[in-house]
């Protein structure tokens, strides 16, 4: 399938109808069921749109993604649909779209469904006991990540051109690693998290998953606004996103660095360690100069377990009739008891801890790391396994992502190749307050040497 951008072209150009990209998405999501992307699948309110977008067209209205579609996290609203968020309950349907919902419809994209994630986005895969499985397109016996792994297998496998993802820990980055795409973790406040007015404390934002850096920042274009009840607010950037994407980044200076926080720790793959060092020689060919450093995170995580338990009771405790899986239960309890009275001290460390880590961008333009430390995990691989485990075992595999949701700064995964063993491997570009367009430029000259929109998986073996 063809890219966002380029589908928006293409509609725009009238070289293909909404109809027709519509209909082959939800061939492909039928095509591919196997994979387990989709919660749900919105086929009769999609075909509507599209046929609307049609006409549109036909009248020569043209907004940046009219008729071109595209799928959101289950934890999304969309009015019509439950919300679940991987928890049974006694769901009912939401009346009102969520605010990224309304800004794509309002750029004309159409919905095509809601994708699979995990219980309340806690971990690095994108399973729960009432929702099944996401599947991982480069080898369906791994996880595509969590928790916005159901989104990142759409993108991978080619239902959709690109998804929107959450991100309160890496679950924009770690899925996007882990198939081989881009995703981008916007500045806190970049892109509104309404109804949530404050999403779990400010860790956790919107953002997007694509195969190239042009699509994901048009995607992230269409995204960007505040509402006027969120707790933190962003005018807009005086340039476009997809314009960083097309503009040739200055000489830059970037730190390398496998070093992660305090208090969490786990061996780093060789192959990724490698796939990094790869990475790094290359900025240095295109003439950046690459240097190791590492950030001083002194006490991150005590900005991190408050926010993330309390958030867990909060959404838990919002859910009628909630039936979560134990360990989801066990972060809430924790929440309740501990993480809401924690929350006071973990707003008045922030200050100090963005001067303490930000020490590194007095020397340094981006930070550059692995966004995970192991491959992707296999399915299943945490089924029926207790709380502290599981939270031990996550935290081994993923510690690279999460101080960076702390700090409410930006972060872009990039692909930085492939194991032995045929698995996608991500690289993580770390920037400063609001700086995601040298991200993004810095990843697109990447992209134009790496060439990683031409790997695709052999999804031949997964088709009915």
């Amino acid at each position: 399938m063809e890219g966002l951008a380029e589908q928006a072209r293409a509609l725009a150009d009238g070289a293909v109808t909404s109809k027709e990209l519509v209909e082959r998405s939800l061939e492909r999501i039928a095509e591919l069921d196997g994979l387990g992307a989709f919660r749900v699948v919105c086929a009769e309110a999609a075909r509507k749109a599209a046929a609307e977008a049609d006409r549109r067209l036909a009248d020569g209205e043209r907004l940046p993604l009219l008729g071109v579609p595209v799928a959101i996290k289950d934890d999304t609203d969309l009015a019509g649909e439950t919300t679940p968020f991987g928890v049974p309950g006694d769901h009912l349907p939401k009346e009102h779209d969520a605010e990224v919902v309304r800004r794509l419809k309002a750029a004309g994209a159409v919905i095509v469904g809601k994708t699979t994630t995990c219980e309340l986005g806690l971990w690095p895969f994108s399973e729960s006991p009432g929702f099944g499985r996401a599947r991982n397109p480069w080898n369906p016996r791994h996880t595509p990540g969590g928790s916005s792994g159901g989104s990142a297998a759409a993108v991978a496998a080619g239902m959709v051109p690109a998804a929107v993802g959450s991100d309160g820990a890496g679950s924009i980055r770690i899925p996007a690693a882990w198939t081989s795409l881009v995703g981008i973790k916007p500045q806190r406040g970049r892109v509104s998290g309404f109804p949530h007015r404050d999403p779990f404390y400010g860790l956790t934002v919107w953002g997007p998953l694509a195969r190239s850096v042009e699509d994901a920042a048009l995607l992230l274009d269409v995204l960007t606004g505040s509402h006027p009840e969120d707790r933190y607010r962003l005018d807009r950037p005086v340039s476009s996103f997809r314009e960083a994407a097309e503009t040739e980044p200055r000489r830059l200076k970037i730190a390398v660095s496998y070093t992660t926080a305090f208090g969490v720790s786990g061996r780093l793959d060789p192959e990724i360690r490698a796939a990094v060092e790869r990475v790094a020689r290359r900025l240095t060919e295109l003439g950046h100069k690459v240097f190791p450093a590492d950030p001083d995170y002194g006490p991150v995580v005590l900005g991190l377990v408050p926010r993330g338990t309390a958030g867990v009771a909060d959404w838990l405790d919002s859910l009628p009739g909630a039936r979560p899986e134990p360990r989801t239960a066990m972060e809430a309890r924790i929440g309740r008891t501990v993480g809401r009275r924690l929350l006071p001290l973990a707003r008045r460390m922030d200050p100090g801890l963005r001067r303490r880590i930000g020490r590194i961008f007095q020397y340094a333009d981006v930070v550059l790391t692995p966004t995970t430390a192991q491959l992707p995990l296999k399915v299943g691989a945490f089924d029926g396994v207790p709380y502290r485990k599981t939270q031990s075992g996550v935290a081994a595999a993923c510690p690279y992502c999460w101080p960076w949701n702390v700090l409410g700064w930006p972060a872009v995964n990039v692909p930085a190749g492939m194991s032995e063993s045929g698995l996608p491997i991500g690289a993580q570009l770390l920037g400063y307050d609001s700086d995601e367009a040298t991200l993004i430029s810095l990843a697109a000259q990447l992209e134009a040497v790496e060439g990683w929109t031409a790997r695709r998986p052999d999804l031949s073996t997964l088709r009915r």
